[in-house]
């Protein structure tokens, strides 16, 4: 198992430089430049401009600009940002907790609606609980992230005026008032992700208990003599959580670009925001780091994945 999980490891490496290079191509031959205000500003000299580019090595060929870029990402310099000027690392050091907490937060919320929900419906199909799950299933993944999230701040923000829509990160607050008010500003962005991550996740958990629930093995389980209860969490729910697993390790890419669109609603100072404010302003060195973060948790959640799918059904063997 150990040297199925090591190969895994290693064949991530040519799948991140296979990453890294169809991304740093593709920014590099958009279109826009970062020097392009200084071009149109006539208070800025030509040969200032040009000193810039030849600074950044923005005028060097394509595969040369690339190879420093990986050497100096390797190294732990991930550029300079042409517009915060200051170094990238710390720019989204300084925005990807906010990031993490508002994923993470979502991603709990999601699981812990759809397990329940999901199973309780698939061992009562067709009751008018199924029906009731069902029916808000379909109606949560059909709804983009942003229209949950304009309807949201329309009811609790405008209308009840119970939670604040716009997340701070300057609470001047102290104390338990302190993580108080940031727990009060994270509901509505954690709710409208995990919500719509929890209304897939629970018609693929019913679908996956109503396949286990009928199997020999579980009705040997009920025969000898094992209450419902441990027969459900034991047998029926951890082998139907394997490709619950699955969904969730596809779903990541889907939960980043949510999350892009729910920090711009609720202006959330998370690299998402910061994504989009970079593409805006031709801030290429940015794009590349949050891009290539993106990449990185997205394979190291399907990474996850497999280590987990040992852990759930212990017939599976790595070779």
């Amino acid at each position: 198992m150990s040297k199925y999980f090591l190969r895994r490891i290693l064949i991530l490496i040519p799948v991140l430089a296979g990453i890294s290079v169809v991304l740093f191509a593709i920014l590099a031959m958009a279109p826009g430049d970062p020097f392009e205000e200084l071009a149109t500003n006539p208070n800025v000299p030509p040969e200032v401009r040009m000193n810039l580019r030849a600074k950044f090595g923005l005028d060097d060929p394509l595969p040369i600009r690339y190879v420093r870029w990986m050497v100096s990402m390797l190294r732990g310099d991930w550029g300079f940002s042409f517009v915060s000027r200051v170094d990238v690392d710390t720019l989204i050091l300084q925005r990807l907790p906010a990031t993490l907490a508002v994923l993470g937060s979502a991603l709990v919320l999601a699981i812990l609606i759809a397990i329940p929900i999901g199973t309780y419906s698939a061992l009562r199909p067709y009751s008018i609980f199924d029906q009731i799950a069902t029916t808000l299933a379909f109606i949560g993944f059909s709804l983009p992230t942003f229209f949950t999230g304009l309807l949201f701040i329309l009811l609790f923000s405008i209308h009840l005026d119970w939670l604040p829509f716009i997340y701070r990160s300057d609470i001047s607050a102290t104390g338990w008032r302190w993580y108080w008010e940031h727990i009060r500003q994270a509901i509505m962005p954690v709710a409208v992700l995990g919500l719509f991550q929890a209304a897939s996740m629970t018609r693929f958990m019913r679908a996956a208990v109503l396949d286990v629930v009928r199997l020999d093995y579980v009705n040997t389980a009920r025969a000898k003599g094992l209450s419902e209860s441990v027969t459900v969490v034991k047998h029926v729910v951890r082998n139907a959580l394997i490709p619950v697993v699955t969904l969730v390790a596809l779903q990541i890419p889907g939960i980043f670009g949510g999350a892009i669109v729910t920090e711009q609603i609720f202006r959330v100072p998370g690299i998402g925001s910061l994504l989009i404010a970079s593409i805006l302003a031709n801030d290429t060195p940015v794009v590349m780091a949050v891009t290539f973060i993106f990449s990185i948790l997205v394979l190291a959640s399907n990474l996850v994945a497999d280590f987990l799918y040992a852990w759930l059904d212990p017939r599976i063997s790595y070779r």
